[in-house]
């Protein structure tokens, strides 16, 4: 397995793909905890924020639907919070009886569920787009230059880089289980009984740390007798310059308009 299997980068010159990192990044988060402030039921103030995702979908040159596809992953995470439709306080408008309890689903609760699986689907759709614009290690580099701790940028590099060693790991012990296991040829069922295959399943995983642990510290020697110390050198000077300005002055001034949409209509209507 190829280390860019888990790269969703989408190289490009785009407008949005030449961005500073660093002022990607920024809107990237300034743009999820808008969402997160936005009261429940500021449908038209959601709406704005699609909209602005779309514009920068269209800036990037990407397809209408490659943000809108690929951000249904975040629906069924959502439907965790489906508990609020029957907990949050309101007009009732539906009801059921079961047992000795009663059943209700409020307005209130409707309308901060539905807000909540739209705050999901809206900040998993700008994640998306910040990574498929912006390789890994100048992601990296901008939040090096945005003074998040360097322990923290190294784990999440390092992560990144070898999970595809780890994966790679994981299937040659499973193909070493499939050799050394017993067939049954009647039914086709793998041999050994269910309390077997877990304590297979238990040493694979115990064996897959060990050889993660080993191989970090081997890792790990080899860079500092290679004069690691802690950063990533990168050819990229990561220079702002009067355009990445501009698109951030752009990218607050969207914000707050969100947030002025959101509760000066909420209030008025």
């Amino acid at each position: 397995m190829h280390v860019n299997t888990f790269d969703r980068y989408e190289a490009g010159s785009s407008p949005l793909h030449q961005l500073d990192p660093r002022v990607k990044v920024v809107f990237t988060l300034l743009f999820i905890v808008s969402n997160v402030l936005l009261p429940d039921g500021a449908w038209f103030a959601f709406l704005v924020a699609w909209l602005i995702l779309l514009a920068a979908n269209r800036t990037a040159h990407f397809r209408f639907g490659y943000l809108f596809k690929r951000s249904f992953i975040a629906l069924p995470f959502a439907l965790a919070a489906v508990t609020v439709i029957f907990t949050q306080p309101g007009e009732p408008l539906a009801s059921w009886v079961w047992g000795s309890r009663t059943i209700i689903i409020s307005d209130a609760g409707l309308i901060r569920f539905v807000s909540i699986v739209i705050r999901s689907w809206l900040s998993v759709q700008v994640a998306i787009l910040l990574t498929a614009t912006t390789q890994f290690p100048d992601l990296m580099h901008a939040l090096r230059h945005l003074k998040v701790p360097s322990i923290l940028i190294s784990i999440i590099s390092f992560m990144y880089r070898y999970l595809f060693v780890l994966v790679d790991e994981a299937l040659r012990l499973l193909r070493a289980r499939e050799a050394r296991s017993a067939r049954l040829v009647n039914d086709g069922k793998h041999g050994g009984t269910v309390f077997w295959r877990a304590k297979v399943t238990g040493n694979m995983v115990g064996q897959l740390f060990v050889r993660s642990f080993e191989r970090s510290d081997k890792v790990y020697n080899a860079m500092l007798a290679r004069g690691y110390r802690g950063q990533l050198l990168t050819m990229n000077p990561h220079v702002m310059t009067r355009r990445d300005w501009l698109f951030l002055g752009l990218g607050l001034v969207l914000i707050v308009a969100l947030q002025l949409i959101g509760h000066v209509l909420l209030v008025n209507f």
